[in-house]
């Protein structure tokens, strides 16, 4: 005697079993498609080089933002420190650093110690984005180490750094007198990525804006 829940040799499978099969197509290629997507970006993270993926913005404008000042911190003269928009960043001559940072962020710890050297030394204006985090967590923060920037914007729902691209802080952007974005690192700023890193970027972005210009020129 045959079994009925058996199908016997040469005989297809009834509605309700394809049915199942489908349903359980639909829930699992999702999930596979997921996993794959995943494991490609870890692979990435830990075999790749994160801190080398550029920007899309490079030799772009910065995108349009105003933002308000973190209230309560002040300029070593005891003025309020202002907040920063797109358009102040067109209005200083020379290259101007952008830093995302927040008080969550152990990265930024660790980069903070070299960007304070820097202020002290007024390598160039530095412009602080308290990015996703509380105004008074970030305030507290700066008391505690010291504050780099000469204005600070308060970017608490992230859509700035959206905005410029930003998917893990520090990251800091490079932008010159034109308010072009020349150069994006990622990852905590130190003396030896500053100067293998930054410095020739910078340096590389100049002479090639000093030879389009010289090309833009009628002969």
């Amino acid at each position: 005697m045959t079994n009925p829940h058996v199908p016997e040799p040469g005989s297809t499978m009834d509605d309700e079993e394809a049915g199942g099969l489908a349903s359980l197509l639909k829930v699992a290629l999702p999930l596979l498609a997921f996993a794959v997507i995943v494991g490609f970006f870890v692979w990435g993270l830990i075999f790749g080089k994160p801190r080398e993926i550029p920007s899309v913005l490079i030799g772009k404008p910065v995108p349009a933002f105003q933002l308000p000042p973190l209230e309560g911190t002040r300029t070593p003269d005891g003025k309020p420190v202002p907040g920063l928009s797109s358009d102040d960043l067109k209005k200083v001559p020379g290259v101007k650093m952008v830093s995302f940072f927040a008080s969550w962020c152990t990265g930024c710890l660790d980069e903070h110690p070299f960007l304070m050297e820097l202020a002290r030394r007024r390598v160039m204006p530095i412009y602080g984005i308290s990015y996703k985090d509380e105004p008074q967590k970030s305030l507290a923060w700066l008391n505690r180490h010291g504050n780099p920037y000469e204005r600070i914007g308060v970017d608490l729902k992230g859509r700035v750094g959206i905005d410029f691209g930003v998917y893990g802080i520090p990251e800091s952007f490079f932008i010159d007198e034109r308010g072009v974005i020349i150069y994006k690192y990622i990852g905590p700023l130190n003396p030896r990525a500053w100067q293998e890193k930054v410095l020739p970027a910078l340096k590389d972005a100049r002479t090639k804006a000093g030879q389009a210009a010289a090309a833009a020129q009628p002969h």
